[in-house]
């Protein structure tokens, strides 16, 4: 039980210290869902696509930051072309 325990934790650490050397690349794209017209903020860093897949990009080039990204969806609020 102890060698199952202490692989477990050494398993854990060796996760930890993976994550934690890995860069934080942080890119944001808005979508625009087709049936409603919503506008989302959609994380490139996340390794799927939405669901369902009736959306198309706005935004062609990577929104830095997600602050970045808000602020362009509020532009897009204003002028109309995305829904609330």
């Amino acid at each position: 039980m102890r060698r199952i325990l202490g692989l477990c934790a050494v398993a854990a650490v060796g996760f930890t210290a993976i994550a934690a050397s890995s860069p934080a690349e942080a890119a944001y794209h808005l979508i625009r869902w087709q049936d409603t017209g919503f506008c989302q903020i959609w994380d490139r860093s996340i390794p799927t696509v939405p669901y369902p897949g009736n959306f198309t990009v706005i935004v062609g080039s990577e929104v830095p930051t997600f602050g970045d990204a808000l602020v362009f969806k509020d532009g897009m609020l204003r002028s109309g072309a995305c829904a609330f």
